[in-house]
């Protein structure tokens, strides 16, 4: 059986979602180690700044069309992708973010949704499709020496753009193949933040009493692979809890962070019904984070370094079926890296280049002669990006390619954003994926999409 792993690479003043519907430790499947974009979704990213305006609302309108544009070849057995729009639909975005008293901050933002027909919802659900979500909403109270935060936010710790071992925090549900904004993907969580400033640097920590988990992609995603069990949400028998805390300093050309977490992991695990059921067994497990991170600027260039140490993962193990078969869970540790470079060419040319890789250190401890563990093997990626903005700023064009490390997977994206004014924007992307044969998403393999997004923004009256 195989639990939700998510992960993406960043693309600019967008994300492409592209991941794995599946994972019970499974990260040989295809697109299971692509990373997510932090940086480029800042809050001011989504909209326009609203200074100018006397009203905290911020409103993003947005009409997305998206699909596969060409005919191939999928798993054996079937007929293959045929040419189909899959994206179909209006979108609402709304922010508010209103500092009303001194050191007050209160924030929020929220999405509504009309899938129209063509959309993969409109085909699952039979008609015309509607759905709303409170994306974040916090409050925050600010001091000379304290910071306190409490609602639905995004914790990043990660230094390494789009590409961070450290970045784990928050839960992720993925969708499309296609152009989302970061809050359709990254979850935000109901948290306590705290952060002290201090003449020895910056203490951040954090208290999650509510953890959730990776969300597997909705019935129709051209992401979702079907499987012959029923996986169920957590029953929470018992009550889980999440805490941290970072310290972080700057120096001369640098920054330097440490930090300790009790963290769940964010994929469930899943065993095989015992109980002649269709359904089965979800399990969830806590382990212990411990990270560094730092940065470097040498002129022009960025150089970044993430580590990250998680003791006490739960790994598969598995009886191959012409022994006796089985399958049970074992727990192990892993040491994960990400290392990056981040180059300014100039004022409008950027290049970034970064490399993850993550493994378990004691593979086969406590394994018995005839089991092998699910994943067992160093996984992780190479994330190249370049950007470069024409016409006054006015077009961003920027490439994005992706490689796993075990070759099971590939990626690359051509990007357009082009600002018509200051309320008109068109962005469009050209996705080009490959798969190994016996990957998860094998019928994603030579697959060609196509996705046009047309937005109004506007600032409250």
């Amino acid at each position: 059986m195989s639990v939700l792993r998510h992960h993406t690479p960043f693309l600019g003043c967008c994300l492409l979602a592209i991941t794995p519907a599946l994972n019970a430790g499974q990260d040989d499947a295809a697109f299971g180690d692509f990373e997510l974009d932090d940086s480029a979704f800042d809050d001011s990213s989504l909209f326009d700044d609203g200074s100018a305006s006397s009203s905290p609302f911020s409103f993003r309108l947005s009409q997305q069309l998206a699909g596969h544009i060409n005919r191939h070849g999928g798993r054996s057995g079937s007929d293959g992708q045929q040419r189909q729009i899959e994206i179909n639909r209006m979108a609402l975005d709304i922010q508010y973010q209103n500092a009303f008293g001194d050191g007050w901050l209160l924030q929020g933002s929220a999405y509504g949704r009309l899938h129209f027909e063509g959309d993969y919802r409109h085909r699952v659900k039979g008609s015309l499709h509607e759905e709303t979500r409170l994306k974040e909403l916090f409050l925050q109270r600010s001091g000379q020496r304290h910071s306190f935060s409490l609602g639905r936010q995004t914790i990043v710790w990660g230094e390494t753009l789009a590409n961070s071992v450290l970045d784990v925090i928050n839960h992720t549900e993925y969708r499309d193949l296609t152009i989302i904004d970061l809050e359709d993907a990254r979850r935000n969580q109901w948290l306590l933040n705290w952060d002290w400033f201090t003449d020895a640097g910056r203490f951040s920590s954090f208290v999650n009493l509510y953890p959730e988990f990776n969300k597997r992609p909705v019935a129709g995603s051209p992401l979702r692979v079907e499987l012959p069990f029923d996986l169920p949400d957590h029953s929470r028998e018992r009550n889980l809890f999440e805490v941290g805390t970072r310290w972080s300093r700057s120096f001369s050309g640098s920054d330097v962070a440490l930090m300790a977490a009790w963290l769940q992991e964010n994929d469930l695990h899943y065993l095989a019904p015992t109980d002649g059921s269709n359904r089965a067994r979800a399990v969830s497990n806590e382990y212990m984070l411990a990270g560094l991170s730092a940065n470097r600027a040498i002129g022009s260039l960025l150089l970044t370094l993430d580590l990250a140490f998680s003791g006490g993962l739960r790994a598969m193990a598995l009886t191959p079926w012409e022994a006796a078969p089985g399958q049970r869970l074992v727990r192990r540790h892993q040491l994960g890296s990400s290392v990056g470079m981040e180059y300014a060419i100039s004022n409008t040319e950027q290049f970034s280049l970064s490399v993850a890789a993550q493994g378990f250190l004691d593979r086969n401890k406590g394994l018995q002669e005839e089991e092998r563990l699910l994943r067992d093997d160093i996984n992780g990626n190479i994330l190249m990006r370049y950007s470069n903005s024409l016409r006054n700023e006015d077009l961003l064009l920027s490439v994005t390619a992706q490689h796993s490390l075990d070759d099971e997977a590939g990626l690359l994206s051509l990007d357009a954003d082009y600002r018509i004014n200051d309320e008109w924007a068109l962005m469009g992307q050209l996705i080009l994926t490959r798969a190994s044969p016996d990957a998860v998403l094998a019928h994603l393999h030579q697959d060609v999409r196509l996705g046009l997004t047309l937005r109004y923004s506007f600032l409250g009256r």
